[in-house]
């Protein structure tokens, strides 16, 4: 800076700003001299006439990269009192200090322009609005950027071709830990850990479900490890998140894959138009670098790919796909039923309050109005011939089925038990290194024996408490059987009906077993036949058909049948004519001429018949029994809310007939179901459902056969329903057939 002669008076009444930055943190602590040379800017203000009041000295982007505005604070302070004339000098080691994008650069050269504000750097001083200066400053500016792609080209090319050789130290999943040969992997040296990885994929084989292997390692009670470091020398044992399981079982690494490039960092512009960046997963084809049989994995890569595809299956399918994971609804055919005139995969209802399963499809729901479906078929008699035809099917191996299913409790029992014994073993090192740290001190050093003999203390009380739960799992072992028991228990497998058909057996487990044999169930309804057609698609290709035939309706009759008099009889007792009629069609009810109802047709069936017409009382009915908005309006809720209850079966309601007004009757009962604060121990449905470890439907489904309580807040943020869970309701776990 030698050429004073461009400062002017009036750039000395202005401050001096001095913009100090660093790329990284690391930069930050090792590269001290650069540092140090850009804090000496200050000085440098004050030998060119400003005082040391004048001078700022802006460093809170210290460890930011310059590429661009994002999160430099300091910069668009920088900008901000350039554009309010506050600034006289801005003082730079260089130009790659204060912006390495041609954007940011060009904009801060184009308000110290106007502003006449200089720019110095450890070559001189600048004045933007100058030609020569502008042309020479533009130069450094793209020198400083061509450099910063330079040097993330090199870098980058350096990574991948280490990458391409599988020798990328990066850091790796739970479960492995680097070598000290390049590239190399190793499992990890705690048998606990491999032991805990191991037995995620085991139980994965058996129960076919991320959540489920979640589900019983939280109802075992174990530990899951947790790396903290990209090295895997720090392991830390805590509740098993299923975030943790599913990565595990997605994760190539574990079937001894090198994997690098899995995502694709993109730049995007956000709502207000700013550049953000974003992470893409990219899928497996458009993978960098993926080295097959890289280490030793926890599994092969035929189980790792098999894996994929079950996980695949479980994820709730698109319309036209069969597939999704098992559920605890009674439908059989959940996941596996198909359109046969359409081809999308049927939905299942639980309709009525006596929910037996049904199936819809929703296909021409586009087409033809809401309500309206390609089919539409109950689920009793056709979940009962598939699995007739399953039972068949499977009697050449009904004695082996019944066999191994008595070996599985054993198996679940000593794989809890590993683990549990593995626990122990873990705790009881911990325990004896605290005693070690703890003895190896100065006992009357206070402020050290201290804190060592409570981490001592802790660890013993970890160790009896791990020690307590061993010893309670040994006591549930199951009991083995004996030669005459295996011989009773194979004379009940060859009778799988009888096994079907106990209350042991859950919808979940008829389920698996369906789906371990049948791929897909094509429904076809033929109405003027009165029978559905299914094609049963087998796994390994064989195709089967079976004719269900369905309940015939009554032929209509050439006059008004009985059953429609006595309705409008009931009827013309409550309502008008115009609601009757509107009950009747709702009902699918027609006239003698296959006609609709109208208000004038029921007039004349009721005097026809010598009915007497409504007639509404002089004063209000007196009582407990009152309309759906009567009932919302004593209970201080929407009617909707009252709908919503009763189509769900959580409250009850009176009907003359199908299709006629819902009437509710107030009782203290359902008064002190309606609160304006949750009671103790009700929690919402999200958080009831995961309590559980079950579906809102099947939490509902308890609440209506009253295995479970529930409340209706109707007031602030915390209005809906609310589940009551305790430990003493008895049946909360128990899955009924």
């Amino acid at each position: 800076m030698t050429d004073d002669s461009k400062i002017k008076p009036a750039h000395r009444q202005r401050g001096a700003f001095g913009y100090v930055r660093q790329s990284t943190p690391a930069q930050v602590e090792h590269n001290r001299e650069s540092t140090e040379r850009q804090y000496a800017l200050a000085d440098r203000a004050m030998e060119l006439g400003w005082s040391r009041e004048q001078v700022t000295v802006v460093d809170e982007d210290l460890g930011l990269s310059g590429s661009s505005t994002d999160k430099r604070s300091g910069f668009a302070r920088l900008i901000a009192a350039v554009a309010m004339r506050l600034v006289g000098i801005v003082l730079g080691l260089e130009v790659s200090r204060l912006a390495r994008n041609n954007a940011d650069w060009y904009h801060l050269l184009d308000l110290c322009a106007m502003t006449d504000t200089l720019i110095g750097d450890a070559d001189g001083l600048y004045h933007p609005a100058w030609f020569n200066d502008r042309l020479l400053l533009g130069l450094k500016g793209t020198m400083s950027e061509a450099e910063l792609h330079i040097i993330r080209a090199r870098l980058e090319g350096g990574i991948r071709n280490k990458a391409a050789r599988g020798e990328l130290r990066r850091g790796l999943p739970t479960g492995f830990i680097w070598g000290e040969e390049d590239g190399e992997v190793l499992l990890h040296p705690d048998e606990a850990v491999r032991q805990a990885i191991r037995c995620v994929f085991e139980r994965f084989a058996e129960l076919g479900s991320a959540r489920r292997v979640w589900l019983w390692l939280r109802g075992e009670g174990l530990s899951f490890p947790a790396q903290y470091n990209n090295y895997g020398n720090e392991i830390r044992w805590g509740t098993p998140t299923y975030t943790a399981i599913h990565g595990i079982l997605t994760n190539p690494v574990y079937a001894g894959a090198y994997v690098y490039g899995k995502s694709r960092h993109e730049r995007v512009l956000d709502e207000a138009g700013k550049i953000k960046k974003r992470s893409r997963k990219l899928p497996q084809s458009q993978w960098a670098v993926l080295i097959h049989e890289h280490h030793e994995g926890y599994i092969d890569r035929a189980t790792y790919e098999a894996n994929q595809a079950r996980l695949g299956t479980n994820i709730r399918p698109r319309a036209h796909q069969p597939g999704g994971a098992v559920r605890e609804g009674a439908a059989l055919l959940q996941g596996i039923a198909t359109c046969g005139h359409c081809g999308r995969k049927l939905r299942t209802q639980y309709p009525g309050r006596n929910a037996r399963p049904g199936y819809y499809c929703a296909g021409e729901n586009v087409v033809n109005g809401r309500g309206v479906h390609c089919l539409n078929i109950g689920g009793m008699q056709i979940d009962q011939a598939v699995a007739d035809s399953l039972l068949e099917a499977l009697k050449p191996a009904a004695l082996e089925a019944a066999l191994q299913a008595t070996q599985q409790l054993e198996s679940d029992h000593h794989a809890a038990l590993a683990q549990w014994r593995m626990t122990v073993e873990r705790v009881r090192y911990e325990a004896q290194r605290a005693e070690r740290r703890y003895r190896a001190v100065d006992a009357e050093n206070r402020l050290v024996a201290r804190g060592l003999e409570a981490e001592w203390e802790l660890r013993l009380s970890e160790l009896e408490q791990a020690q307590t739960e061993l010893a309670r799992k040994r006591q549930l072992r199951p009991h083995t059987l004996s030669p005459e028991e295996r011989q009773r228990i194979g004379a009940l497998g060859a009778d799988l009906k009888r096994v079907w058909a106990a209350p042991t057996t859950t919808d979940r487990d008829k389920k698996e077993l369906l789906r371990t044999l049948l791929e897909e169930v094509i429904i076809t309804v033929q109405r003027d036949e009165w029978r559905a057609h299914l094609t049963l698609r087998w796994r390994g290709g064989m195709i089967s058909e079976i004719d269900v035939h369905l309940p015939r309706l009554n032929p209509a009759r050439i006059h008004t049948d009985e059953d429609t008099v006595e309705l409008v009889r009931r009827l013309a007792a409550h309502y008008p004519d115009g609601l009757i009629a509107g009950i009747l069609n709702r009902q699918g009810r027609k006239t003698v001429r296959g006609e609709r109802f109208s208000a004038n047709q029921v007039g004349s069936l009721r005097r026809y018949r010598d009915i007497a017409r409504f007639e509404p009382p002089a004063e209000p009915p007196k009582g407990e029994l009152v309309t759906i908005a009567g009932a919302a309006d004593i209970l201080q809720v929407a009617p909707s809310t009252i709908h919503r209850w009763l189509a769900e079966g959580l409250i009850a309601g009176e009907q003359l007939t199908p299709g006629a007004p819902w009437r509710i009757r107030i009782t203290d009962e359902l008064r002190a179901r309606f609160v304006e604060e949750p009671p103790e121990g009700y929690v919402a449905m999200l958080e009831a459902t995961l309590l559980l470890g079950v579906s809102r439907q099947t939490v509902l489904q308890r609440v209506k056969r009253g295995e479970l309580d529930a409340v209706h807040v109707i007031r602030g943020r915390r209005k809906g329903i609310r589940i009551r869970i305790i430990d003493d309701q008895p049946d909360l776990f128990t899955q009924k057939s």
